[in-house]
């Protein structure tokens, strides 16, 4: 009767030891959690500071073209503006 009580208290003591190093590793997990959360937002400041943002991508430029240069059979506007070989009154 004496060897189940010991083994009882003997399972009540490493319970107890278990539930004490679930508690602490519990603890520092959060604070593990939270350290590398403020490590990221200060890295994200730093990298800010550090690294301006990109400058805004250029707008392409945009070349105006007359419809009438698509169709098909149409003289191309630079034969009418340089004075190719045709002239801006012949047909």
């Amino acid at each position: 009767m004496v060897g189940l009580w010991l083994v009882a208290v003997a399972a009540l003591i490493v319970a107890l030891a278990a539930w004490v190093q679930a508690r602490r590793s519990a603890r520092q997990l959060a604070q593990l959690g939270e350290m590398y959360w403020q490590l990221k937002f200060d890295h994200g400041e730093l990298k800010a500071k550090v690294d301006p943002s990109a400058p805004p991508a250029a707008t392409p430029s945009q070349t105006f073209i007359p419809l009438t240069s698509l169709r098909p059979g149409a003289a191309p506007d630079s034969d009418r503006t340089t004075g190719g070989s045709r002239e801006a009154g012949s047909p």
